[in-house]
């Protein structure tokens, strides 16, 4: 059997020349987009309980979206008035034209970075007699936390909102012929969600090395990888394996 069923475990993409569309057509693929995981929000009186005062910081250093989204809502909810003299650093610029949602753009106050934690800390370090806040997720890599601890930054890291598995009771049974996971935690929510769940025919496509790697603990197979100098990104990977096996399953 050719492979006709997918599900990617992220939302569906609000663009109409999004990849996918394109590999859904050629292929006649049915193409499913279901999120694994959100992300909520660390409410006022939890974060209280760290003891961080947002006023006692010079800088906030933003890696996403989400990031700005949950510094604001909390420092709303504390009744915290941030100073215009606050100082915004942004993994990319746009990051920081995401600021605008929040505060009037002023490039004395709003730095970035070519989307690299590399470029971001070689402008911070221009700065570096500021006082740092990193808000970030309770999931999070330990890579800005350590080049910032190594290159001497007075920082404080401020977990601002979880990553949830999300409730996917209503899918009944994971029934498709490819999986694509682009986290750990997507395959903590599938077993969260289906604790029985057994791989069998299934092909699982997984993005990024830390996402294979809670593939393979969890004694499932990665049929799929990305990114991989051939194949950079998902639907590229999705493209040639789905060439490859249609050829043989005819």
């Amino acid at each position: 059997m050719k492979i006709k069923k997918i599900l990617v475990t992220q939302p569906e993409p609000n663009f109409p020349n999004s990849p996918y569309n394109d590999l859904a057509a050629k292929y006649n693929l049915k193409i499913d987009f279901r999120p694994f995981i959100h992300v909520e929000g660390v409410q006022a009186k939890d974060f209280r309980k760290d003891r961080i005062n947002i006023l006692d910081f010079s800088a906030v250093v933003f890696n996403s979206r989400s990031a700005i989204d949950h510094f604001f809502r909390l420092s709303q909810e504390m009744r915290v008035t941030i100073p215009d003299t606050m100082k915004y650093f942004c993994i990319s610029e746009a990051t920081a034209h995401y600021l605008q949602k929040y505060t009037v753009y002023r490039k004395r106050k709003i730095f970035f970075g070519a989307g690299k934690l590399t470029d971001l800390l070689e402008v911070m370090v221009k700065h570096k007699e500021e006082k740092f806040l990193v808000p970030l997720s309770d999931i999070h890599k330990d890579e800005v936390p350590e080049k910032m601890n190594t290159m001497g930054f007075t920082f404080k890291q401020a977990v601002m909102y979880r990553t949830v598995c999300s409730d996917l009771s209503d899918l009944k049974d994971v029934n498709y012929d490819v999986l694509v996971f682009f986290s750990p935690s997507d395959i903590k929510s599938l077993f969260s969600n289906f604790p029985d769940f057994k791989q069998n025919e299934t092909k699982i496509a997984a993005f990024g090395h830390a996402t294979a790697k809670a593939v393979r603990d969890a004694e499932l197979k990665v049929d799929i990888e990305a990114p991989l100098p051939e194949t950079p990104s998902m639907t590229s990977a999705l493209d040639k394996y789905i060439t490859e096996y249609n050829k043989n399953h005819k």
